[in-house]
């Protein structure tokens, strides 16, 4: 005898991507739209999602058990398209989307209450768009205001920052004001309930919540926000997407707005843009002595006016490393080797120099003066603490994303970007090396290097207080980057990176994929679809189109080897 209902169940065996019907049984009849079930697939007990209701037109397997709650079904539609926009499986987002625990009942949510009138008055309105902030600009005031815009629609307000350490202050601070939060995997059942407001990291973009009233990221510029694990999704483009879906204001804070997040929507800026940026200090050491340690003289000045102050922290190092590529400089006049045609510094490839992207095979000599004695730039962290505690005579911590969090720090740091999580404040930051920022082989490499300034203005204090201030150390001191950064103006950046954007069809005026992996080539060779060009590169390959339906058609239309494969759509 058929069953009287029967749903559709996407399963969580990523290599299966399609969905089957199974029928609901009077053991699983509560099953809902998004719940969580088992069921029995191909002789194998597997858990799955309901994704629908279908017609009963056979018998079917019957569903084995009712797991409890998952995504909303509000959310499911998303999830799709999300599936097909970064050439994934459903399931990956789906157990993404689900608690890591069984939930069988759901709390009742809290009403969003107004704000005090002393809180209120401290927020600060902005029409949904992108919000130019400068680093040291809090954004609680956005957020309160945000939070009230949003009090009158139906749904939770989104709120997400680049980690979960800001996540947990800022979640303090908002309870604080009367803010009912909800965050972090073990609230999952806050979130799915339509708690007001859900604060947290990348995740949080895909918080189960029934609704969306409303979102803000903060620095929606951050790498934090885009997954390295496939698939390769980020949180600004997923909200966009979310709250086109719900009708839902979006705002996006940055302190130089890609191309990218400009096309989010209206651009304004904060009043006192230039004032909430640090002091910077560019040296050149081009012309520096060659007796000079790893921290120049004005570097080593610096460090010794922090130590003096009574900051917990006083001296923070910063390190940025480039894995495998090795920039060269020359021991006669300083000149770093780069790249005839694409300005990149170039690394050893075989007794010769060459960019990443291989763009000419060279001897090794410098440019600028014609000497053949190029040396290598590679102190690695540990070298670098050995050498900065020698100089300034003073005890060193390392830090790195290894590191022991509970480790007591010295007044003295030493470390990777991993200090932004661990430092809250201090004297001076020092950048060793910028060169690594400037010349790493991505076309953000220029935004990636104002960020990390802009990170370490936040230890420091902005020129408007007059705390702190910033050291970059560089062999490039004719760089727009470096003007930009001492005056805090940069505009031109914007405007050359919206142009180079248009013109190279990069995001979002066009799409691109990376594709690794063993059976790469054999991928890629089966790409015989128009309006989709494809490049070697060192690792593999890159497959670029106008549009991100045109690529993400022939992707799916593709025949996927059995080597291994990793797509990373942009």
């Amino acid at each position: 005898m058929a069953a009287d209902r029967a749903v559709r169940i996407f399963t969580e065996v990523a290599a299966v991507d399609r969905p089957f019907d199974y029928a609901v049984t009077e053991k699983t009849s509560q099953v809902g739209v998004g719940d969580r079930v088992r069921v029995d697939f191909n002789n194998r007990s597997v858990r799955g999602w309901v994704t629908g209701d279908v017609e009963v037109t056979r018998d079917l397997k019957p569903l084995v058990k009712w797991l409890g709650y998952g995504p909303p079904p509000t959310l499911l539609a998303l999830l799709t398209w999300a599936a097909q926009r970064w050439y994934s499986p459903l399931s990956r987002l789906l157990i993404s989307t689900s608690p890591k625990r069984l939930i069988t009942a759901l709390p009742l949510p809290p009403t969003a209450l107004a704000l005090a009138r002393g809180v209120a008055e401290s927020a600060t309105y902005f029409a949904p768009g992108v919000i130019q902030l400068s680093p040291t600009t809090d954004p609680l005031a956005l957020v309160l205001g945000a939070y009230e815009w949003c009090q009158s629609r139906e749904g939770s307000l989104l709120i997400l920052v680049p980690t979960e350490s800001w996540a947990s202050r800022l979640r303090g601070r908002l309870e604080q004001r009367g803010c009912a939060i909800a965050s972090g995997e073990n609230e999952w059942d806050r979130m799915r309930a339509g708690w007001p407001v859900v604060v947290g990291p990348r995740g949080a973009a895909l918080a189960p919540v029934p609704r969306v009233s409303g979102a803000l990221i903060i620095d929606a510029d951050d790498e934090s926000y885009r997954s390295q694990a496939s698939p390769t999704w980020d949180a600004t483009t997923m909200l966009r997407e979310r709250c086109q879906r719900d009708d839902a204001p979006l705002w996006l804070t940055s302190m130089i707005p890609s191309p990218a997040v400009l096309d989010r929507g209206t651009y304004e800026k904060d009043v006192d843009l230039v004032g909430g940026w640090p002091r910077v200090e560019v040296v050149d050491r081009r012309q520096s002595d060659p007796r000079d340690g790893a921290l120049s003289a004005s570097a080593l000045s610096a460090a010794h006016r922090a130590l003096h102050g009574g900051d917990p922290v006083a001296v923070c190092v910063v390190l940025q490393r480039l894995g495998t590529g090795r920039l060269f400089a020359c021991a006669k006049c300083g000149e770093l080797a780069r790249c005839a045609t694409c300005g990149q510094g170039e690394e050893e490839v075989d007794g010769l120099v060459a960019c990443r992207e291989r763009h000419e095979l060279r001897a090794k000599f410098c440019r600028s003066c014609g000497a053949t004695n190029l040396k290598r730039i590679r102190v690695g962290v540990t070298t670098l603490a050995r050498d900065v505690a020698n100089q300034l005579n003073h005890a060193v911590s390392e830090v790195t994303a290894a590191s022991d969090p509970s480790v007591p720090l010295e007044r003295v740091v030493v470390g990777t970007e991993a200090v932004w999580q661990r430092v809250r404040r201090c004297g001076v930051v020092i950048f060793v090396d910028f060169d690594q920022y400037l010349l790493a082989p991505r076309e953000s490499a220029r935004r990636a290097a104002i960020t990390a300034v802009g990170k370490a203005g936040r230890l420091v204090g902005s020129r408007r207080e007059g705390r702190g201030g910033v050291v970059l150390q560089t062999r490039r001191g004719d760089d727009l980057v470096l003007t930009a950064l001492q005056h805090a103006r940069f505009e031109e950046i914007i405007a050359d990176d919206v142009a180079t954007a248009q013109i190279l069809e990069l995001s979002p005026y066009g799409a691109s994929a990376e594709v690794t992996g063993d059976g790469a080539q054999e991928f890629v060779a089966g790409l015989a679809v128009r309006g989709v060009t494809t490049q070697m590169t060192p690792n593999g390959y890159v497959l670029r189109s106008k549009d991100v339906g045109t690529l993400t058609s022939a992707l799916a239309a593709a025949l996927r080897p059995a080597a291994k494969v990793r797509v990373a759509v942009q």
